[in-house]
């Protein structure tokens, strides 16, 4: 597999990502001009190329398959991906950006499988949409959306589940 990375999803990655997260850190009273530069950067690499190329694998993996086996599969993967270790490093970026580094802890881990298990059963929804119904060209952009939304609940989470 040849592993892509485009000015486009960097783009996408950068605005969409840092907008949710604005958005929580605006919600909770924790806006950081550091923690936005921050998230940018990180949705214009990290998760502008590893989020793609994965629903690249995913795509190869699952070519064979066909019917209700192809579309549970392409959304467990999804699902899987997006695991609590995701979450907790999303959550370990958001405490590095925002300078409150003595946060970070192995209770951070305890709060993203919370919030993993908690929004399992939104995430079968909009992953199955994801990458069933929209068009691997659309896909990243569309997770992108999701991710957006759900990093507003993953910094409310911290609050949520403490």
């Amino acid at each position: 597999m040849k592993l892509q990375c485009t000015t486009s999803n960097s783009i996408r990655g950068a605005f969409i990502y840092s907008a949710g997260d604005t958005i929580a850190a605006l919600m909770l009273n924790e806006f950081s001009m550091y923690r936005l530069i921050g998230m940018i950067l990180i949705g214009a690499t990290v998760y502008a190329f590893e989020i793609p190329n994965y629903f690249n694998w995913i795509e190869q993996k699952t070519a064979a398959l066909k019917g209700a086996q192809l579309t549970l599969t392409k959304t467990m993967f999804a699902i899987l991906y997006f695991n609590p270790l995701w979450i907790a490093r999303h959550l370990i970026c958001i405490k590095v950006f925002s300078g409150n580094y003595e946060q970070i802890n192995v209770h951070l881990l305890q709060i993203a499988a919370w919030s993993f298990l908690a929004n399992i059963p939104i995430s079968i929804v909009a992953n199955f949409f994801i990458q069933n119904k929209i068009s691997l060209k659309w896909r990243f952009f569309a997770s992108a959306v999701f991710s957006a939304l759900m990093a507003i609940y993953y910094a409310l989470s911290e609050t949520i589940f403490k």
